[in-house]
């Protein structure tokens, strides 16, 4: 133990701070250094260290005891400043309330995380402070909190709080307060009928505090009770009793009398719990009579509040009636001596016992630990007979007893009995806690008279308010002493069935807590009671206890259970397997609801008495629950159980599973069934041969269902599922089966295929696949042959779910059924991934589905090892040049799936898909490479002409050109706009660089790619900031370039702002030359991004999902000077981004496109170089455009590109475009502006003839016709039309 030694050493010796600063508050030196700064300037001088102050303490909220070693070096500086400034200023200053304030939210903050008991023991008390702080508060109370907001608060509502409680103390001195009440003349002594103006003062703002609505109001209440239980204050007391007698027996309680009410009730329940007994029996009857009426009217009915502190009042109102006494019928537990069960535990124990006295802190106690550790096991046992006090004995005292208990008593415990039932757990549990303080001044016969009329609560026509208050009753009592060990066996059946409480309300069910107190109560006998009493009550808690712990709904109640069992376990001795229980059904380990049912309880169910419980509460309980998730897992858990009793879970278990799967109720039919398969696979792995009759019994549940129609109506969808799942799980264990039930359950299966929800098609497919190995591959029948015809029908029919189920269907089919048609599947299935080519007929679903199917047929199709069969084709076509030049073109098509309809963009479902089918096929195509050259290649004559190269080499199945197609589709996905995808395609090229099992050849710039892809698992390619910085890397590769810059295009030109951010950052990052790169380099990237950039602009022609924003980086680009100074190449790629616009904005009506087009017109119409001209005429053919925001945006283009480029327009006649272009109205009727176009047309010396199209090419009716030259809407509408509008 020398580790553990010297931490001790160190802790004894370190100062006090140290210690604490260790153990405790962790932010205790940047308080301090905040306080410091308090203390030093006398005031707070910056409001924003009290919030940092707050905020801290706030944090300590649910551990508020780590605080207490610090309060007193908190509050009694800052108590010490107000009280020493507020003499300095004096009350009439204004200033005071300014320093004050600040000062009283840190102390305030402290009474909510702490409690005001334990802050106010460093309130400064001396009698001269009485009037001081009285003072004080009038100053507050005039004071208004300008906002409710706890974070704005100014300290006002603080202020006031503070002050009470300061208060609470004062008037407690042992003076007459009369004679520190300076405001009395030494002269004019008062009436033995007046009050001192102090008294009067305190009560007068004590009372209008009663009717606020915050904290003030209880800590008024506990002014009052402080002051008017006062010996020298029963003028007070009285005329303070008439008022709330005015107040609780007013007939009006509007809203604003609501408050008043509260407060005088809740001051009543602090004056009856602070005053004297003999002072208060005197109003007793008065105040009970308002109780009671209060009680039962409307108002109390409305309000929890208000019948929480009735119930407070009342409980101490019977306290009151009855006189302190330590009843000697009590079940008494001596704490101060130390029993052990275990006689190993005597040397840890010893060791305990020298370091507590070592250390100094409570040598008593190390004392008493050494001195029971002395002790032996018999020795323990005679103690215990000694600490307990028996029933006999007790009974024999309590003869001798004469108590007078008053009438009242009776009504007080009824309505506490009744509080019990309350709608309120408030309500519930402040009755609770007065039951148990009322029976401890019982006598023994009155006190057997409670429980019984708490045991009626448990009656079944009670509710789950009244369960719950009467454990709560139970658990006060049991901790109290008071619930005698020999009525234990009359309560646990009780409490056991509360454990259980689960009552179902229409979708949902109510009870958890009345489990959660269930447990509560348990864990209150744990600490209550000797072993020796609790021995048998455990081993019937035991089992319910962990059933609950393992198997409930709510993670508060297992976590409950679990707790209340360690309780016992470790209170109540050497019970079997305790420790080890407790191990594993830790808090961490029961927060999981899968973990309990399937690990936990598996785990506590070898031991001795816990299997059957569990699965009989299983069984009962949750089989049928109404969760639907619940059902699922508790169907898991039951099979979980099998291997310890494959036996019972045969004969009893199925017995009880089969009949319920018929049920009216759906819940418990869906359960049933569900719970029936897992139990059948279970029993078939454990090697459990189930009888003959019983198998027919399972085989014909099925049937049954469907004879009763089980499938229609309400549940039908869930019921499929289950079906789906019991068919699956007979499939596995290979269950004997008719032909009549092998055709209905292929049917059913087929049935449940069509349907369209997904999730009943996915649990058909994976039934489909158990089913069809176990009972067709095996027979040579007509529906086994037949049925991948039907599904290769099905793929093309009108029905969309029907083509998403025989998609997964075929993919599933073992290679048996493929072997035949394996080429008319594969190509079906190929087609199918593409987009239908009729619009109402297309559905992302059936092509991811198809995708899928196809990937998974492959699969089959060759790792079958003798495939022989369908290695060449009729034509000499193999499987693997039918993947290659068929399957994977289907698949870099879904590439391109970039479908949307209202759910979003739906083609990166397809997309993920083919991603993931394009690394399957080159796993394969690899796989067969090199398995030829490692055993032999097919004859030459077997292949295709084009595979064979001119120097009569066998050409690899995946070459370079393969391998670059695959890497350039992915690596685009790699940077488009969505997240998940990115993502995806990201993992799929670190799958592929960097696979062990087999080296995919022949991919180009390999190295490069390895170091932008490592092989690193914990890489976020989600966040765009990271991943486009890697991937934009790929453009310096030309055979990667286009591929990815026509992705990158699409986050570039997208519409959100952070991944537009992101992605162009990163562009431009690449474009600029690094210090140990030559200058032509970024040169040649600009340029290389130029032609590829035109190459987008070819391919995606008339595209708009591709074009818009392509047009839209070319215009983010030119901003930043790119492509502006290629030299000789800028007028190349200027005149070709021209065409490329004449094309596109040709009779376009996307806003997005024309304003970037314009953008972009601009940026050309500004160069010195020729082709600014034809950019500038085709602005200039915008004007006329016929939309308004289009021609003003031309406009505004057109003014921009004059200003900064004067060769376009003659030097003299500049100043005068200008003016028409600034003067004109745009976007007013294009009818005004007609002049205007002609006129800027004519300056720019734009021939008009040549704009306009030659029309005698264009057929025309009125071609013989001379058209007038002259007319101005003729050359209008040709100038118009030559522009593509």
């Amino acid at each position: 133990m020398p580790v553990s030694e010297s931490v001790d050493e160190d802790d004894e010796h370190d100062s006090k701070d140290t210690v604490l600063q260790k153990y405790f508050l962790q932010e205790w030196k940047l308080v301090k250094s905040l306080l410091d700064d308090i203390v030093s300037n006398q005031q707070v001088s910056d409001l924003s260290s009290v919030h940092k102050i707050r905020s801290i303490m706030d944090k300590y909220q649910q551990q508020g005891e780590l605080l207490e070693p610090y309060l007193e070096s908190i509050v009694s500086p800052l108590m010490q400043i107000i009280r020493t400034r507020t003499m300095e200023l004096g009350f009439e200053s204004d200033e005071i309330l300014e320093i004050i304030k600040p000062i009283c939210i840190i102390i305030y903050t402290l009474v909510t995380v702490c409690g005001y008991k334990a802050v106010i023991k460093f309130f400064p008390h001396q009698v001269s402070d009485l009037e001081l702080a009285v003072s004080l508060l009038e100053k507050c109370h005039g004071a208004n909190s300008v906002t409710s907001l706890r974070q704005e608060s100014k300290g006002e509502m603080e202020a006031k709080c503070v002050m009470l409680l300061w208060l609470s103390i004062l008037v407690l001195v042992p003076f007459d307060i009369s004679s520190v009440d300076t405001s009395i003349a030494s002269s004019n002594e008062l009436g033995e009928l007046e009050l001192a103006p102090l008294v009067l003062r305190i009560l007068k703002f004590s009372k209008d505090y009663l009717s606020n609505a915050g904290p003030m109001r209880t800590m008024a209440g506990l002014v009052l009770s402080k002051l008017i239980s006062r010996p020298d204050m029963p003028m007070a007391f009285t005329s303070f009793i008439e008022w709330t007698h005015e107040v609780l027996s007013s007939g009006t309680y509007d809203f604003s009398s609501h408050f008043q009410l509260l407060g005088a009730v809740e001051a009543l329940a602090a004056i009856f719990k602070a005053g004297g007994r003999k002072g208060l029996m005197g109003v007793v009857s008065t105040v009970w009579t308002d109780v009671s009426l209060l009680e039962k009217s409307g108002t109390a009915a409305h309000s929890p509040l208000l019948r929480k502190y009735l119930v407070k009042l009342t409980q101490r109102i019977g306290l009151t009636c009855l006189p302190p006494r330590s009843p000697a019928w009590c079940y008494v537990v001596d704490k101060t001596t130390l029993h052990l069960q275990n006689p190993h535990l005597y040397p840890l124990l010893e060791c305990m016992a020298m370091c507590v006295a070592r250390m100094g802190r409570t040598s008593s106690l190390g004392e008493n630990v050494s001195l029971n550790v002395s002790k032996r096991a018999d020795q323990c046992s005679h103690d215990e007979n000694i600490d307990s006090v028996k029933p006999e004995e007790s009974a024999n005292c309590l003869e001798d007893e004469a108590m007078d208990v008053p009438e009242i008593v009776e009504e007080i415990i009824e309505m506490l009995l009744a509080g019990l039932k309350d709608t309120d757990t408030v309500v519930r549990w402040s009755a609770a806690k007065g039951i148990g303080r009322i029976t401890s001044r019982l006598t023994s016969a009155l006190s057997d008279e409670v429980l019984p009329s708490i045991l009626e609560l448990f009656s079944p026509g009670e509710g789950d308010g009244s369960w719950h208050g009467a454990c709560l009753a139970l658990a006060e009592l049991a901790r109290r002493g008071l619930l005698l060990p020999m009525s234990l066996p009359k309560v646990v059946p009780y409490v056991v069935k509360a454990l259980h409480y689960d009552i179902r309300r229409g979708p949902h069910s109510v009870g958890s807590h009345v489990r959660d107190a269930a447990a509560y109560v348990c864990w209150a006998f744990g600490r209550a009671y000797y072993h020796v009493d609790m021995r048998y009550v455990l081993e019937q808690l035991a089992p319910h206890l962990l059933t609950v712990a393992c198997y409930d709904r709510e993670v508060n109640c297992r976590r409950a259970a679990a707790a209340a069992f360690q309780e016992n376990v470790g209170r109540q001795g050497n019970y079997p397997h305790g420790i080890d229980i407790v191990n594993t059904a830790d808090y961490f380990s029961l927060s999981s609801r899968v973990n309990s049912y399937l690990h936990v309880a598996v785990y506590i169910a070898q031991y001795e008495g816990y299997l059957y419980p569990f699965a009989e509460e299983l069984l009962h309980n949750k089989i049928g629950h109404w969760d639907k998730g619940l059902r699922e897992l508790a169907g898991e858990a039951l099979s979980a159980l099998v291997k310890y009793d494959p036996e019972y879970f045969a004969s009893f278990v199925l017995e009880k599973l089969i009949p319920s799967t018929l049920s009216s109720d759906l819940c418990m039919r869906h359960g049933a069934t569900l719970a029936t398969a897992e139990v059948v696979l279970a029993l078939h792995r454990f090697d459990y041969a189930l009888a003959t009759e019983k198998q027919k019994q399972v085989a014909g549940v099925v049937p049954a269902i469907e004879k009763a129609r089980l499938y229609r109506g309400k549940g039908g969808e869930i019921m499929r599922s289950a079906v789906s799942r019991f068919i699956e799980c007979i499939s596995s264990s290979h269950l004997l089966l008719p032909e009549k039930i092998k055709r209905s359950l292929l049917d059913t299966l087929s049935e449940n295929l069509r349907h369209p929800n997904s999730q009943i098609q996915n649990d058909a497919v994976k039934a489909l696949e158990h089913f069809v190995r176990a009972y067709l591959v095996t027979t040579n029948n007509e529906g086994a042959s037949s049925i991948t015809s039907k599904y290769l029908e099905q793929l093309t029919d009108q029905n969309v779910a029907v083509r998403r189920g025989s998609a997964m269907a075929l993919g599933v089919l073992p290679y048996e059924l493929l072997a035949n048609r394996w080429r008319d599947v594969l190509l079906k299935l190929s087609s199918s991934c593409m987009i239908e080519n009729k619009p109402e007929d297309r559905d992302a679903e059936a092509r991811v589905n198809a995708v899928k199917g196809l990937m998974l047929v492959l699969k089959t199709l060759t790792q079958e090892r003798d495939c022989s069969s369908i290695c060449c084709g009729e034509d000499g076509m193999s499987l693997y040049h039918l993947i290659k030049n068929e399957v994977m073109l289907s698949l870099f098509k879904a590439l391109d799936d970039y479908s949307v309809d209202n759910r979003g963009d739906v083609g990166s479902w397809i997309r993920e898909a083919a991603m993931e089918g394009l690394e399957t096929c080159t796993y394969i195509l690899c796989i067969k490479d090199s398995n030829g050259k490692s055993h032999g290649v097919e004859s030459l004559s077997e292949r295709p002409n084009n595979d064979v190269a001119d120097n009569n080499q066998v050409v690899s199945f995946f070459d370079a050109n393969l391998a670059t197609n695959v890497i350039g589709g992915i690596a685009k996905q790699a940077v488009e706009k969505m997240d998940k995808i990115r993502e995806a395609a990201a993992k799929v090229l670190q799958r592929i660089l960097y696979n062990k099992a087999i080296f995919i050849p022949f991919i180009p710039y390999r190295e490069n790619l390895e170091e932008i892809v490592p092989n690193e698992t914990d890489l976020k390619w989600g966040v765009p900031t990271f991943s486009y910085q890697r991937f934009v890397q790929l453009l310096r590769f030309s055979c990667y370039s286009r591929s990815v810059l026509s992705g990158l295009v699409i986050s570039i030109g997208g519409l959100q702002d952070s991944l537009r951010k992101a992605s162009i950052s990163a562009l431009l990052k690449y474009l600029q030359p690094v210090e140990t790169e030559e200058s032509n380099d970024r040169r040649s990237r600009e340029h290389m991004l130029s032609a590829d950039m035109l190459w987008v602009l070819q391919q995606y022609k008339k595209c708009d999902r591709v074009i818009v924003p392509t047009l839209k980086t070319i215009e983010i680009l030119f901003s930043k000077k790119i492509f502006l100074d290629m030299e000789d190449q800028t007028p190349v790629f200027c005149a070709s981004v021209l065409d490329s616009l004449a094309v596109e904005l040709k009779g376009s009506k996307d806003f997005a496109k024309l304003y970037s087009g314009i953008a972009i017109l601009g940026y050309i119409a500004s160069l010195l170089e020729t082709i600014n001209a034809r950019a500038f005429t085709h602005l200039l053919a915008l004007l006329g455009h016929r939309y308004p925001k289009i021609r003003k945006a031309s406009a505004e283009q057109v003014y921009i590109v004059l200003l900064q480029n004067g060769n376009l327009v003659p030097e003299d006649k500049m100043e005068k475009a200008l003016e028409i272009i600034s003067e004109t109205c745009w976007d007013g009727d294009v009818e005004a502006t007609k002049l205007q176009k002609l006129e800027l047309y004519e300056m720019a010396g734009v021939d008009l003839g040549l704009l306009v199209k030659p029309r005698d090419k264009l057929p025309n009716k009125d071609s013989g016709k001379e058209p007038a030259t002259n007319d101005e809407n003729a050359s209008y509408s040709s100038l118009v039309g030559s522009s593509g509008f």
